[in-house]
């Protein structure tokens, strides 16, 4: 079988002008962990917030995506997705950008053949994700560590104190446990989406997001 090569212009890049993510969606998720930290919700507890980036009426009922309308609609949420995992604009708009080109090229525009397309994009995202940071690892023990990377200035000003702490707290976390919480409470997965996305039980993900909100309560609590 061959393989389809992407023309240039079915997944383009960022143009001047196309909307960046906001610098509002960092307080959201935030603010949910917050939330689970203070009042330990089971794992298992589905939260009331809707998933995030839902296009309303995107594709008409029972007809198959193609990957321009995945694209537009996903992209975005996509991109916050891994820069939570990555701590890098440009390296997640990469990686997103990887996932769908990975996509094209395996399954061309019509998606027809894939139950869950999205869930494809998340693994893909989430793996891309992984080997970036494999990657990091291995520079970082050749090669001095580069300047800190510093926050965007509308990141600083829009960011409460609270809101950066959580975030801080979430970078110290081992990468499964940051990975569950993520798809948990910024995707809003089930349980199970969580598991069929990181390849693990449904036991091993709600073991993870508890621990996991241990370790942030008590990275949280050690900042007071």
């Amino acid at each position: 079988m061959t393989t389809a090569t992407p023309p240039a212009t079915a997944l383009p890049r960022e143009r001047a002008g196309t909307p960046k993510p906001s610098a509002s969606w960092p307080r959201r998720l935030t603010h949910v962990l917050r939330t689970r930290v203070l009042a330990r919700t089971p794992a298992g507890t589905a939260p009331a917030a809707p998933r995030t980036g839902a296009p309303a009426g995107a594709v008409a009922a029972g007809t198959p995506p193609g990957i321009e309308e995945l694209y537009h609609h996903r992209r975005l949420s996509l991109v916050r997705l891994a820069v939570l995992l990555v701590d890098d604009l440009p390296t997640a708009e990469d990686v997103v950008q990887d996932a769908f080109t990975a996509l094209f090229r395996r399954h061309g525009h019509r998606l027809a053949a894939l139950d869950d397309p999205e869930a494809y994009l998340r693994t893909s995202v989430v793996n891309g994700a992984r080997s970036v940071l494999r990657r990091r690892r291995t520079v970082r023990a050749h090669v001095p560590p580069p300047e800190e990377h510093a926050p965007a200035p509308e990141e600083d000003v829009l960011l409460h104190e609270d809101h950066r702490e959580v975030l801080a707290a979430l970078r110290t976390l081992t990468r499964r446990q940051r990975e569950v919480l993520v798809l948990r409470y910024w995707s809003h997965l089930t349980e199970a989406e969580i598991a069929a996305t990181l390849g693990l039980s449904r036991g091993a993900v709600k073991s993870t997001a508890s621990r996991a909100l241990d370790a942030l309560g008590r990275r949280l609590e050690g900042l007071r």
